[in-house]
């Protein structure tokens, strides 16, 4: 048994090389982990304090005057709750239509799988660009209705790809064989067997499909008309273009303190933005954990 004593992490080399990982990630974490802190940081000081550069990585002089002016704009409660609407509706026509996709061409029995699967790929290197799909969404009447906002976003062809892939390394043709044979239909097999046994890859496309509609702002300006439909990114740009313009003014008066107050009002939106993100991780990080996996070396 001598000759086993040697394994991983025991020599010499090894301690040098995880403790060199260690330092590295370290480092990582301090680069990524502080602009975070300092938004935080500067969400919670007086705007003078910010403005002033007087912040580094604890609240100087704290307040919560950007929290409140945040509470109080009505424009950014209404763009608060669209977006969650946004976000749950978009979220749940991407996993039901990524799905409905995904599982049959992950099926080698389906007739023209591979032209299918090849027109599905050209789109992610071709489309018909902008104009082409405002004219779309404006001859079916959706712009500045919730349906401009979930739609035209209603697959992604790279999220398609990894949930058909997961399906064929994850749930074996025999499987669907078998039920088969108990009276299993291909719907009922995809709902009470392949679903089940999919939940890493559920978890992070629900992930990234709701961090992707959470965050989305270029549809949301060009197709949202009313403040009734804003939403809240579109709110923080309105913000960030106040901001701009009221920093132009004198330093003194009233331009100078809308500036101040403008500051920390913009980090406490980009916090506030942020914590529906933060609350869904925790509850599919094992999930998402494992999803990430696909395509790893499994021995």
């Amino acid at each position: 048994m001598a000759k086993y004593r040697n394994t991983i992490g025991d020599t010499s080399g090894d301690k040098v090389f995880l403790a060199g990982v260690m330092v590295v990630s370290t480092l990582i974490l301090c680069i990524v982990i502080y602009p975070l802190l300092y938004v935080l940081s500067a969400s919670f000081s007086s705007g003078d304090a910010v403005m002033n550069g007087r912040v580094y990585l604890f609240p100087v002089e704290p307040s919560v005057e950007g929290y409140k002016m945040v509470f109080e704009d009505q424009n950014i409660l209404t763009g608060f709750k669209n977006s969650l609407i946004y976000t749950f509706l978009g979220t749940m026509i991407n996993m039901v239509m990524t799905t409905l996709i995904a599982f049959p061409l992950s099926r080698k029995k389906l007739p023209g799988r591979q032209a299918i699967m090849f027109i599905v790929t050209f789109t992610m290197f071709f489309s018909g660009g902008l104009i082409p799909t405002f004219l779309v969404v404006e001859k079916l009447k959706m712009v500045d209705t919730v349906w401009a906002m979930v739609v035209p976003t209603a697959i992604s062809t790279f999220n398609l790809i990894i949930m058909k892939t997961y399906f064929e390394n994850s749930i074996p043709e025999e499987l669907g064989e078998s039920a088969a044979l108990d009276g299993c239909n291909n719907f009922r097999f995809l709902l009470s067997i392949v679903l089940p046994l999919s939940k890493p890859i559920l978890a992070v496309l629900v992930l990234y499909y709701a961090v992707g509609h959470w965050n989305q702002y270029f549809n949301a300006l060009i197709y949202l008309r009313s403040n009734e439909r804003i939403s809240l990114q579109l709110a923080l740009r309105n913000i960030l273009l106040a901001n701009q313009i009221s920093s132009g003014g004198s330093d003194s008066g009233g331009f100078g303190e809308v500036a101040k107050v403008g500051l920390t009002v913009k980090y406490a939106v980009i916090i506030v933005s942020s914590i529906p993100v933060m609350i869904l991780y925790p509850f599919i990080q094992k999930y998402f954990v494992k999803g990430v996996m696909i395509g790893a070396i499994k021995g």
